[in-house]
Formats: C-alpha cells, structure tokens, sequence
C-alpha cells in the first residue's frame, strides 16, 4: 500500500509538472497585409536580442540565415510580386537569406518544409534570388521584426530589422494590370457604379483622364437624381484635364446635391475647389 501511495505521489508530480508552461524564446509571429488587390503574408519566428552582438556575430556574414528561428520563415502571396526583374508566382515560400555588411542575399525557395536551411541547396527550388540593402537604425531592435513599409497601391517594400540594422526590399504588385483588366470586362456591361469606379481609379493615379471623363458622364446619364460624389469627382476630373470652368460649374451642381442630402465635408471641400479654380 506504501508503494502505491509513493507511486500516486509521484505520478501526480509528474503530471503537475507537464502542465507546466512557459514563453517561447523565439515566439512566432504573422504579418498580413492587403497591398492593392494582393494580399501577401509572413510567418516568422523572432529570437530576442539579449545584450548579444547580431549580425557578424551571432548571425554570421557570408553564411546563409533562416531569417529567423524555428521553421522556416514562409512568405505566401495571392498573386505575383514583382521584384526589380524578377517575377515571384502566386503561392507560398520559404525566405533564406546571406546577411553582408552592404547587402544581403534573399532568396525565394520552393520547399517550405525545412527545419532551418537546407542541407543542400535544390537549385530548381529556387524561385528567386535577389539583393537587399542593408541601413542602420539610430535604437537598437531588441526583438528580430518583418514588416510591410511604404505601402502603396502597386507596391511595397519588406523590410526586416534587428539590432541596429534594418534591410528593405521594394517590390510592386500587378494592381494595374488586375484594375485595368477588370475594367475592360466590366465595361462590355457596365452599371453606372462600374463606371463611377472605374472613373475613380483613373482619378487617383492621375491617367487616362479623358476616359475617365467619358466613364463619369456615363456614371452620371445612368443616374436619375446626379449623386454629389459622382458630380465632385466629374469636378475634380475637369480639373485635372485643365477644364476650370467646367469644373466649377459641376462643383456647384456637387456642392447643391450635397447641402440637400446633408453632407457637410462635400460643401467645405467644393467650396474651397471652386475658390481655388476661380484663381487658374
């Protein structure tokens, strides 16, 4: 009975400590981020620099890095990322890298399932190889970080930071290739919304103004009652094709709708459009 009492003891130790559970040193992290109409994620260990000297030292020059800790860093994007000349597919990839004094090495790799680098580099695997620059932080990066920076509609730059160095990689997005694609199968039956959209993207990337006019007026003739944000971007379009005139007569008709419907900003900003195109 003794013994079966110790042994029950000790069992019950034993489980209690099992259920123990602390932090992980190199906690796992994701970083999602919507850049235009692609949507690109990492997932990435990050170890923590405790008063250790990084790169030169812990993470060595010239020697290939998981770019992280754990699993490998996996980068997965829902369409192509377009690095200088080189094309990245849709899908998902390991990150490795060579960190140097000036640059480092990236490279996109097929095979995501490696605990660290790979033994030996499968040359078929690898997707992309391209060169990052390496600057310096004025306050030390205690915890290694991957971020989105810049972010535009066509494109981005990833930056990864550790230390007191950060390295960035600009790419861009095929967002005008997909918006202008979409545009051109929409308008073979457009409603007055597609119009209107389509009219607006030109707007913000300031071309194809004159088709831009062309879609708002056809926004605008499939409209009973002329909604005031179609008139104001109509205004602000005229005003890009140096139509100033023009434009100040459709900011009122903008600016008439919106005192009627109650949206204050409309007023302020056509106003303020109308005081300044008065001046061209």
């Amino acid at each position: 009975m003794k013994n079966l009492i110790t042994g029950t003891i000790l069992f019950a130790g034993l489980t209690l400590q099992a259920q123990i559970k602390t932090p992980a040193p190199s906690p796992s992290s994701t970083v999602e981020q919507k850049i235009g109409l692609t949507d690109v994620s990492i997932t990435y260990s990050r170890p923590h620099k405790r008063d250790r000297e990084i790169f030169g030292s812990l993470v060595p020059f010239d020697k290939m890095w998981r770019t992280g800790a754990n699993k490998n860093t996996i980068i997965t994007t829902s369409d192509i990322l377009i690095f200088g000349n080189d094309t990245l597919k849709a899908g998902s990839y390991s990150i490795f890298t060579t960190p140097k004094k000036d640059a480092w090495d990236v490279i996109f790799y097929g095979d995501t399932e490696n605990w660290g680098t790979p033994e030996k580099m499968d040359d078929s695997q690898i997707m992309i190889k391209t060169s990052a620059k390496v600057g310096s932080l004025n306050q030390a990066k205690q915890s290694f970080t991957i971020s989105f920076d810049d972010i535009q509609m066509d494109g981005a730059k990833l930056s990864m930071s550790w230390d007191k160095t950060i390295v960035t990689l600009p790419f861009k997005t095929a967002t005008k290739e997909r918006v202008t694609a979409s545009i051109k199968k929409v308008m073979n039956g457009p409603m007055a919304e597609d119009y209107y959209k389509a009219a607006d993207y030109y707007l913000s990337q300031k071309s194809n103004m004159k088709t831009a006019l062309n879609y708002i007026n056809k926004a605008l003739a499939l409209k009973k009652e002329k909604p005031f944000w179609y008139l104001r971007r109509k205004a602000l379009i005229q005003a890009e094709l140096k139509d100033y005139k023009g434009a100040i007569e459709t900011a009122k008709l903008s600016m008439t709708a919106a005192k009627k419907a109650n949206y204050e900003s409309y007023v302020k900003s056509n106003q303020a459009s109308i005081d300044e195109w008065s001046k061209k």
